[in-house]
């Protein structure tokens, strides 16, 4: 659907609009009263969440390349039907392929002070090719002072549905030299930086050194990440998911990146909502599964948070 239709069927006065970018790209832009927000209809992706009154909470590189077919590098990537390379010996992009799929805007509504967004995104020629024919998802977004988001996946078919998925959260600070993650202490990783070596989280948070890239195994728990200089806090609490993956590429991956400036590694920080690796999902035929994560921000007077 174009932009046109999408204004003339979904469009909210001062709240919803819809337009096109030089490059082709249709995307959302929000403007309601608690918050602002860009969503692009490919990927259903989430570039740009900002509640009022709040620097913008999402990392979006600056390098970004939005042609069509192109994931975007930062805000949320929708993460299906695989996590990373695919793994079964068969082709297919980094990723998996909802990221770069065109999604579907079935609702839109404002209720109080929050925008609720529905999009679905069903076979296409692309994931049949990749095998995969018979799966639906829905994906909620909730944009206000908080930040909810909804993925759904269901089982059409008459044989097991055996995917991955993660919400690919990029968030914004001012130095991830200077924060600190909360709620993982304790857990067991695959450190991707050391070939995918299974090790313990000691009783600390997390902190940034150097190039991180671990999938937190069998944790339901929230993450809070302190920001020293911003001086605020995010939270990152989920439902239905049972990984957490914590990625900052540092300087010597960013290098590498071309869609990511040589120093944006130093104000981003990812934690990802997932289901991967130990935890991937089988689902049976005519079943259905939801994972969730709310993302509220709040201000850090002091570093308390960072002396533990």
């Amino acid at each position: 659907m174009d932009a046109h239709s999408l204004q003339e069927q979904f469009g909210i006065p001062g709240v919803l609009s819809f337009d096109e970018t030089a490059s082709g790209r249709v995307r959302a832009n929000v403007s309601a009263s608690a918050a602002a927000a860009t969503i692009y209809l490919q990927g259903a992706h989430l570039a740009h969440w900002q509640p009022t009154g709040q620097r913008p909470v999402l990392f979006l590189s600056a390098r970004s390349d939005f042609a069509p077919g192109k994931p975007i590098r930062g805000g949320v990537p929708v993460i299906f039907p695989w996590f990373g390379a695919r793994h079964d010996g068969h082709e297919g992009p980094a990723h998996g392929f909802a990221r770069i799929e065109p999604w579907q805007l079935a609702f839109a509504a404002v209720a109080g002070d929050d925008l609720h967004l529905s999009f679905t995104l069903g076979p296409s020629a692309q994931s049949r090719s990749l095998g995969f024919g018979h799966f639906r998802l829905a994906y909620t977004l909730t944009i206000g002072r908080t930040l909810a988001l909804q993925l759904t996946v269901a089982n059409d078919g008459d044989a097991p549905l055996v995917f991955e998925e993660a919400l690919h959260a990029y968030y914004a600070v001012g130095d991830v030299r200077q924060v600190a993650i909360a709620g993982l202490e304790g857990t067991t990783y695959l450190d991707k930086v050391d070939q995918m070596r299974r090790k313990q989280q000691p009783d600390a948070p997390i902190r940034f050194t150097g190039r991180r890239d671990e999938v937190h195994l069998n944790t339901a728990s929230t993450c809070v990440l302190t920001d020293t200089a911003e001086k605020r806090r995010i939270t990152v609490a989920k439902t239905g998911s049972n990984s957490t993956i914590i990625w900052n590429p540092w300087s010597e991956l960013s290098l590498t990146l071309p869609d990511m400036a040589p120093d944006g590694w130093q104000r981003m920080a990812c934690i990802e909502t997932a289901n991967v690796a130990d935890n991937t999902i089988t689902l049976a035929p005519g079943e259905a599964r939801t994972m969730r994560a709310v993302v509220s921000v709040e201000a850090s007077v002091g570093v308390e948070a960072m002396e533990g």
